[in-house]
């Protein structure tokens, strides 16, 4: 699985899934998600909590895990698909989830595995009231798909009729459900609620047991919102300055203007100690050619916006890294000055025989231009496999970067903010063997967190 490019997808390409009636499942990218699930069905799950990805590819993974088979993955890769998949019906807008469930019913997915996800999303959702009253008939057949639509039904009579804890219950609908939600009287009213014709229901003659259309309906009190936040909304200023871009680069701003050095230090280390705390720890070597040229200090509005960003990074690098090599060109982070040899930089940093260079300049190759290009085209010829990136120091995300590509060549991704490290972490680490390890962790470390909190939604279903 070629993992940049699939989290720089899952970034970037948010086309809706569509399920025309009567038609095969649109997807435009389907190709693409089976060969990356091929690859490893348990890191693919994973990827689709990565940081920024988009709610559309976080839908395809979800259809993905749940419609393919597990037949070969051991318990663990199994468990964490499973979770994966939990917390992505949680964390995704309702509206995406149902769509996924009606692709799996015409795709005719019955795995236990699909089994269990979506009758977790119909019956314990933290929303499921007022998505079922929206949404009835849809996910009345997605119910049925579940169970089978004769077992389904069987269980509705059985609960309208005042069973709530038989074993016909327990083999057939209650061992899909988690302890707490099973033992909830909520349960059996949301099943009889499915089984209640509403206003704006498809008549299907049947005393609502039959299967209707996916009309809206009650459609207009249906939630927008995903019950479980995967990204911490990021507040962006509307007027982008040299100081609000994260608090690391607002300190070093201070402190190249001359402020109280003890003091800023001080707030530093501990800005510093809290973003790198974020990351677990790369185990691999790290060369960093950072771009210290008079352009990178900037003038006017602009001054040590951007070379206190490059500083930023290049400090929780340090603390994330078991070994950092840094490698300064155009002069240095407190004087910038002179022009910009980043080709030069490039060389050196292969000779600490490192996982990885990672470039972290504005674009100005204004020395020798077109050398960075010339040379990072020279190097698999000369042998050297080493992955080389180029992080592209922004003023805000907006900037035009036309002219500032001096190795259009090389995999290229902008930050401009401190938030930035979420998603660029994983990319640079990412395009290194050494990288694949410390992803996989992270991504672990985030399902766990958010595995807890469904579970605390879980269980304030059946308080």
């Amino acid at each position: 699985m070629d993992t940049p490019t699939l989290l720089a997808h899952l970034e970037t390409h948010d086309t809706a899934l569509t399920l025309p009636r009567g038609g095969a499942l649109r997807w435009d990218d389907a190709d693409l998600h089976r060969a990356a699930h091929a690859a490893g069905a348990e890191g693919y799950a994973l990827l689709g909590l990565a940081p920024g990805a988009r709610p559309w590819q976080r839908a395809r993974v979800l259809l993905q895990t749940l419609a393919a088979s597990q037949a070969g993955l051991d318990d663990p890769a199994r468990a964490t698909a499973a979770r994966a998949a939990r917390v992505l019906t949680l964390a995704l807008p309702p509206a995406h989830v149902i769509t996924v469930l009606l692709a799996l019913r015409r795709l005719r997915a019955n795995h236990k595995h699909t089994t269990r996800a979506v009758l977790r999303f119909v019956l314990e959702h933290p929303d499921a009231d007022a998505l079922i009253a929206a949404r009835r008939p849809a996910l009345r057949d997605c119910f049925e798909h579940a169970l089978g639509a004769a077992t389904a039904r069987g269980c509705a009579r059985r609960i309208a009729a005042g069973d709530t804890a038989s074993d016909y219950l327990r083999r057939r609908l209650l061992r899909f459900l988690s302890p707490p939600a099973a033992a909830s009287a909520d349960v059996s009213a949301r099943v009889r609620a499915l089984y209640t014709p509403a206003a704006g229901d498809a008549r299907d003659g049947t005393g609502g047991l039959g299967v209707g259309g996916h009309g809206a309906g009650a459609a207009a009190g249906m939630p927008h919102e995903p019950a479980l936040p995967v990204d911490a909304p990021r507040e962006r200023p509307a007027t982008v300055t040299p100081t609000n871009r994260g608090d690391i680069a607002a300190t070093l701003v201070h402190l190249y203007r001359g402020g109280p050095a003890e003091d800023l230090y001080a707030a530093l280390g501990r800005q510093v100690g809290a973003a790198a705390a974020a990351f677990p720890r790369f185990d691999g070597t790290v060369a960093l050619v950072l771009d210290a040229s008079a352009s990178m200090r900037g003038h006017g509005d602009r001054e040590w916006a951007l070379m206190s960003q490059a500083a930023a990074l290049r400090m929780v690098l340090s603390q994330v890294c078991a070994r950092l090599e840094v490698i300064e060109v155009g002069g240095d982070e407190r004087a910038p000055r002179g022009a910009t040899d980043l080709a030069t930089g490039v060389l050196d940093a292969l000779g600490a025989d490192p996982d990885l260079v990672a470039v972290v300049s504005d674009g100005y190759e204004n020395l020798f231009p077109g050398d960075l290009a010339r040379v990072v085209a020279s190097l698999p010829g000369a042998g050297v496999a080493t992955p080389v990136v180029f992080c592209h120091a922004q003023f805000t995300g907006g900037d035009d970067l036309r002219l500032r590509r001096p190795a259009p060549a090389l995999p290229q991704r902008g930050f401009w903010h401190q938030d930035d490290f979420a998603e660029l972490l994983p990319w640079m680490f990412g395009h290194c063997r050494a990288g694949a390890p410390w992803l996989r962790t992270a991504l672990r470390a985030r399902l766990d967190a958010l595995d807890r909190q469904a579970d605390a939604l879980t269980t304030g279903l059946a308080a």
